[in-house]
C-alpha cells in the first residue's frame, strides 16, 4: 500500500481506475467530471445514463473506455454548507465506497481528484485531511493492496495534501 500526491490531469494517470468525482446524475458536468467525459468519449456517457444516477457519499463503476484507466469510479462528493451537515462524513464515505467498488474489479493502483473542493466549495485543507486520513484507514481495512495516488489540479492543491500526508497539516 503506497500513497503519493502530484500535481496534474487526472485523465492521463496510468492507473488502474480513476475517480470521477461526478454530480448525481452521472451525466457529465463542468471541472474534473467534463474533462474525465471528454477524454473517455461518448461512450463513457452512453454507460453513465444506465446507472439511474448516484446519491452523495455513492460511488459506481464504468469502463474508462478511450481513458488510460481501465475503470472509471464515479462518486458525487457533498456540497458545502458550513460543515454542520454531515459534510464530513459524506465525503469521507465517497473514499470509502470508492476504494470499496474498486476492489472487486482488481483494482491494484487507483487515482483520486480533490472530491468537493472545487465548485462544490468544501475548504481544501478539510477536504484533504478527511481525504487522507480516510484512505488511510480504508487500506488498512480492506482486502489486497491498492496504491493511491491523489491527483491535484493546482501546485496549492497538491502542497496541502502533501503537508498533510507527511503530518506536518
Amino acid at each position: 500500500m503506497k500513497i503519493q500526491v502530484i500535481e496534474g490531469d487526472i485523465t492521463q494517470c496510468r492507473v488502474d481506475a480513476i475517480v470521477n468525482a461526478a454530480n448525481e446524475t452521472l451525466l457529465g458536468g463542468g471541472g474534473v467530471d467534463g474533462a474525465i467525459h471528454r477524454a473517455a468519449g461518448p461512450e463513457l456517457l452512453e454507460e453513465c445514463r444506465t446507472l439511474g444516477g448516484c446519491p452523495t457519499g455513492e460511488a459506481k463503476i464504468t469502463k474508462g473506455y478511450r481513458l488510460k484507466a481501465k475503470y472509471v469510479i464515479h462518486t458525487v462528493g457533498p456540497v458545502w454548507r458550513g460543515g454542520e451537515h454531515g459534510e464530513a462524513d459524506l465525503l469521507a464515505r465517497c473514499y470509502r465506497r470508492s476504494l470499496e467498488v474498486a476492489c472487486p474489479h482488481g483494482v491494484r493502483t487507483l487515482a483520486f481528484p480533490c472530491i468537493s473542493a472545487g465548485v462544490y466549495g468544501y475548504p481544501a485543507k478539510a477536504a484533504a485531511a478527511v481525504a487522507l486520513g480516510t484512505v488511510r484507514k480504508a487500506l488498512r481495512q480492506l482486502p489486497g493492496s491498492i496504491d493511491v495516488t491523489f491527483c491535484c489540479y493546482s501546485r496549492d492543491m497538491a502542497d496541502i495534501y502533501r503537508l498533510i500526508l507527511a503530518g506536518e497539516g
